[in-house]
Order: structure tokens, then C-alpha cells, then sequence
């Protein structure tokens, strides 16, 4: 099971071509200083490299055994 990644956007998506606007969105970021985890897979890995001036990524974390 993969662990999870904090995504943070922290600048706007304005003035950048529509297939980055669409990865924030895809990424689930609507404005900026909005925050979500997600889990660290290589699309999402993808999606964060192709709009990785517009956002900040925390290293992954391990997946927890319960």
C-alpha cells in the first residue's frame, strides 16, 4: 500500500496553459495555501512534477500498519 504526500499550492494557476490548470484541479487544489494529502502513486507523483512551480510537496509518508 503506498504512503501519502502533502500538496500545497502556493501560487495561482493564472496566466499558465489549461492542461496545468487542469492538474491542480485534478489534484483537488482550488486556490492557493490550499492543502491536501494524497496518496503518493506515480500519476499523482506526475501531476505534481508538471505544476511543480505552482505548488510545494512534502516528502511521502510510509504507509501505517494498524
Amino acid at each position: 500500500m503506498a504512503g501519502t504526500v502533502k500538496v500545497k499550492q502556493i501560487r495561482s494557476s493564472i496566466g499558465y496553459p489549461r492542461n496545468q490548470q487542469d492538474c491542480l484541479r485534478g489534484l483537488g487544489l482550488r486556490r492557493i495555501n490550499h492543502e491536501r494529502e494524497l496518496q503518493d502513486t506515480p500519476m499523482v507523483r506526475g501531476m505534481i512534477f508538471k505544476v511543480r512551480h505552482l505548488v510545494e510537496a512534502d516528502p511521502p509518508k510510509p504507509p501505517t500498519d494498524k
